[in-house]
């Protein structure tokens, strides 16, 4: 049965943070609000973790997963950025933008595009993800809360409780988030490339 914390979307508890990523350190696997959605969260490492997201979204091997992290610098351990990438990340981040980048040599091969070698970056702007990251001092290895069959990914923390309390390790209430996907932006050539539109193209375009 999941533990169900409620965490200031604004102002999240130390207290609760640290538990959150005492579960995450333990191999837990947790639900959390991001700036866009509602996501699947685990360590990188662990591997037990990623297989429960595969069953739990039904998602196939060439699923595009994503790390969150906290600032560039941790970026360029895990992504590969040429200086066109490392201005534009700089200038959209926090925010709703998903960036494609090519992984290096520390990204586990489980977590990159089957053959494309690439992984999603996101730099969320919610003080609930950030304190989670910063906490966790790694990259937070996540996966929109979308469940099969459906396109929208869950909104209500109550309605998440109710239909995964049993499939996950925690559920963090920052508050009901209205989904709006990511804009994703490939930048594995030299001009970053808008894949697909999202909430963030609006300021990417302004």
């Amino acid at each position: 049965m999941a533990q169900y914390f409620h965490i200031h979307p604004h102002d999240p508890q130390p207290r609760l943070i640290r538990r959150s990523v005492e579960i995450l350190r333990e191999g837990g696997l947790i639900v959390y609000p991001t700036d866009s959605a509602y996501a699947f969260g685990c360590r990188m490492e662990n591997k037990d973790a990623l297989e429960r997201i595969r069953r739990l979204r039904q998602l196939q091997e060439d699923h595009h997963f994503t790390l969150v992290c906290a600032d560039l610098s941790q970026i360029s351990t895990f992504a590969k950025i040429n200086n066109e990438a490392f201005r534009l990340i700089k200038s959209l981040t926090p925010g709703p933008y998903t960036f494609i980048l090519p992984a290096t040599r520390e990204t586990p091969r489980r977590l990159q595009h089957p053959k494309r070698k690439t992984i999603g970056i996101r730099l969320p702007d919610n003080p609930i993800t950030l304190a989670l990251v910063a906490e966790l001092n790694a990259p937070l290895f996540s996966s929109t809360l979308i469940l099969p069959g459906e396109e929208d990914a869950l909104t209500d923390p109550e309605d998440i409780r109710r239909r995964l309390e049993k499939a996950v390790d925690l559920i963090i209430d920052g508050g009901a988030v209205a989904y709006a996907p990511t804009t994703v932006i490939g930048c594995t050539e030299d001009k970053p490339e808008i894949l697909r539109p999202g909430k963030g193209i609006a300021a990417l375009t302004g």
